[in-house]
């Protein structure tokens, strides 16, 4: 069934944040607190919480070493033409391997 209720913005976003940590929807975990509030239990947390991934390394440089700088999209293409060029050509070069 469906419904309306207003809360403080406070508790929704909690209500959120907790939603996220356990991995289940916003209105599965309104309706166990909901439920369990009812019945007079506390509420169960048997949805197992998602691992967060970790995060990322940081990569270290030489800070006397210049950056090198990123290629434009035109560059990058006409680097993987080249290749594919290349490979073809070593691909027509080649002997054929006998079976």
């Amino acid at each position: 069934m469906r419904t309306t209720i207003d809360l403080p913005d406070s508790l929704f976003r909690e209500m959120k944040i907790r939603a996220a940590q356990q991995g289940v929807k916003l209105k599965e975990l309104a309706a166990n607190y909901i439920e369990a509030g009812l019945r007079g239990q506390p509420v169960s947390t048997s949805t197992p919480t998602r691992q967060r991934a970790p995060l990322p390394a940081a990569i270290s440089r030489d800070p006397a070493k210049p950056l090198i700088p990123a290629l434009s999209s035109r560059e990058l293409h006409a680097m993987l033409e080249q290749d594919d060029q290349e490979n073809l050509q070593h691909d027509f070069q080649s002997p054929p391997n006998p079976s």
